[in-house]
């Protein structure tokens, strides 16, 4: 059973701003979310509930997992750069 994908606004936004390239990689690893939220490179953020990023290249998708509702919440999308961390 498929989950059910709610991209915030703003991120549908910025994603329009990024390379080609990346746009394309960025919407395959959405379309693989949907499939199955917890497949891939994600890592479960500390001191946070259901808060998980995935990396994409020098990106980085936030997104949030809600279980009960099987739906996948993307929040917020960056490009990682030497001073994100």
């Amino acid at each position: 059973m498929n989950w059910t994908l709610h991209i915030r606004e703003k991120v549908k936004k910025a994603i329009l701003r990024f390379p080609l390239k990346d746009r394309e990689n960025i919407r395959n690893t959405l379309l693989a979310l949907n499939e199955n939220p917890y497949y891939g490179d994600i890592v479960k953020l500390e001191g946070e509930d259901n808060l998980w990023r995935r990396r994409v290249g020098a990106y980085r998708i936030k997104f949030q997992i809600k279980n009960d509702e099987k739906i996948v919440y993307v929040y917020e999308i960056k490009r990682r750069t030497s001073g994100t961390y």
